[in-house]
């Protein structure tokens, strides 16, 4: 849990540490200093916001019968892999033009007034805030060693993206955007299965889907989970000793439509050509027979 965690963290973190650090060069560079409180207003107002989201959700979960928190938990697992199944397909075509389009919407939020600039800030670091929230629960959810562990790793990952955050806005740091989410997007997939493959399994111990007892197969004993790697693997990929059938199905397909999809080649877009010549067409030629 401590890998995969420590890999959220710091791809979610760095995505919102690249919407900040383009804000704040922007307002900077245009000589708007008077906005940046405003960003980190929303900012601020984003984090609380999310921290509170977690705290009501956990609470409210924790006074639920089993059979519900499974259905809750099973849910929100897979509404996690939901999220971050749109999040590295948006990062991959947006990597190259995030800068540029935010810089749009800055200034037409500076056009609007402070509070949209606040309100844009809010809306950009809280959905990545969100989605944080929603795989840190499926990951506690899914280790057994409680939440120490995927906590220290989101600490850990978000740590490294606001410094190196900071590193590419003082820029002392500069790297391919698009290898790197291309790279760790395909890290998150293996991530998102696990627990896909999790979700199923809770709604399965819940009663709302069969085969709870039909396993694909068994490996608690020659790599049981509490072994270091069986450990490994399980904080790598999510690994299940006792995998069922709908676990080990979804699983595969979800890995396999899904990198298929995301490593496909893109189609580049070729520059317009160069506008042609009119050629006037030439005047056809009459052949008369003469008798």
């Amino acid at each position: 849990m401590l890998f995969s965690s420590a890999l959220i963290g710091l791809r979610e973190g760095l995505e919102a540490a690249l919407v900040v650090s383009i804000l704040i060069a922007f307002l900077v560079k245009s000589e708007q200093r008077a906005a940046l409180k405003w960003v980190w207003g929303g900012v601020a107002a984003a984090l609380l916001i999310c921290v509170g989201i977690g705290t009501a959700v956990a609470y409210t979960i924790g006074e639920l019968r089993f059979e519900q928190q499974e259905v809750v938990g099973g849910s929100l697992s897979i509404l996690a892999v939901g999220f971050v199944t749109w999040m590295i397909f948006w990062m991959r075509s947006t990597a190259r033009t995030i800068a540029a389009e935010l810089r749009g919407r800055l200034s037409d939020a500076l056009a609007i007034g402070p509070v949209a600039v606040a309100v844009m800030a809010l809306l950009a670091v809280g959905r990545e805030g969100l989605e944080t929230m929603a795989f840190f629960y499926a990951n506690v959810r899914t280790a057994e060693t409680g939440p120490d562990e995927p906590l220290i790793g989101f600490i850990v990952g978000i740590t490294a993206a606001v410094v190196l955050g900071w590193l590419i806005y003082r820029g002392a740091v500069r790297f391919n955007l698009g290898k790197f989410f291309t790279y760790t997007g395909v890290l998150l997939v293996f991530v998102a299965a696990g627990i896909l493959g999790y979700g199923f399994h809770d709604l399965q111990e819940a009663g709302v889907l069969p085969g709870l007892n039909t396993l694909a197969f068994d490996l608690s004993g020659p790599m049981p989970e509490d072994s270091w790697y069986g450990a490994l693997l399980k904080g790598l990929l999510n690994y299940s000793a006792q995998t069922t059938v709908v676990q080990a199905v979804v699983w595969v397909l979800y890995v396999v439509v899904v990198l298929t999809v995301f490593l496909w080649p893109r189609k580049r877009t070729a520059p317009p050509a160069a506008p042609a010549t009119t050629v006037a067409p030439a005047t056809p030629v009459t052949v008369k027979e003469h008798s």
